[in-house]
């Protein structure tokens, strides 16, 4: 499943299309085609990227022109990968019962 960095709202497309670099979350207006969106982006890595050929991107929340930009099926939202702070809250209490 594809969502939008910001607000988590399914990202629906045809099949094998990427969103372009204009294209906005309906649901919240942020962009779609943004480092927070891309399977590359890795905060923990340099420049926040796993590709070593891209150029750096200052604001990772805004469109560029990157190439190498593929959606990620991950969900990233602001406050981390894959679900934010009510999935790490849970994830806690789950080892820790």
């Amino acid at each position: 499943m594809k969502n939008c960095h910001s607000c988590q709202a399914v990202y629906e497309a045809l099949p094998g299309t990427q969103p372009g670099r204009n294209e906005t979350c309906p649901s919240c207006g942020a962009d779609l085609h943004c480092c927070l969106n891309c399977r590359h982006h890795d905060p923990s890595s340099h420049n926040e990227c796993l590709s070593r050929t891209t150029d750096p991107v200052k604001d990772k929340d805004k469109r560029n022109f990157c190439d190498e930009f593929q959606f990620s099926e991950k969900g990233k939202g602001k406050a981390g990968p894959a679900g934010g702070k009510s999935d790490m809250e849970s994830k806690w209490s789950d080892l820790f019962k």
